[in-house]
């Protein structure tokens, strides 16, 4: 695949949202509520530089927002219709190449406990776990990956 990862523009929140709804929708029914992702206010996130996109329509988005010390990676969602095709590992990997660039020598984020698949994959991709931790509705595991 070839295609670029690059900056989300504000023609791009409604495929963001959308993007976003299509890859989170199926865990409301798990989870019990509605996945923070999708009540985030992407029209201020694309507006502050943390979302970036990736295909041409655009198939995967990621969040990322630089914090003290580290990456925190928000939100990652890769449409149902382009799963197993590797869009998600290279947003994880642009999510190291964004973090060196700032200087960051660690990302962190957290899924719902409820997400099973996501405690699977994370640890493959080298992300630790830090705690397990309820905020509010959502009952959340943290990680962390420590960069070279």
């Amino acid at each position: 695949m070839t295609e670029n990862i690059r900056p989300a523009a504000t023609d791009d929140v409604s495929v963001v949202k959308a993007v976003t709804d299509a890859a989170y929708h199926h865990y409301i029914e798990r989870i019990g509520v509605v996945p923070a992702p999708m009540e985030a206010d992407h029209a201020a996130e694309v507006a502050a530089g943390r979302v970036f996109v990736i295909g041409d329509p655009v198939r995967g988005v990621i969040v990322l927002v630089p914090e003290a010390g580290h990456l925190f990676l928000a939100s990652i969602a890769v449409h149902p219709d382009a799963r197993g095709t590797g869009l998600g590992r290279r947003l994880l990997a642009f999510a190291e190449e964004y973090a060196r660039e700032l200087g960051l020598a660690e990302i962190r984020l957290y899924t719902n406990a409820l997400m099973w698949e996501n405690q699977e994959l994370y640890p493959r991709y080298g992300y630790e776990v830090v705690e397990r931790r309820v905020d509010g509705p959502y009952d959340r595991i943290h990680y962390r990956k420590q960069l070279a």
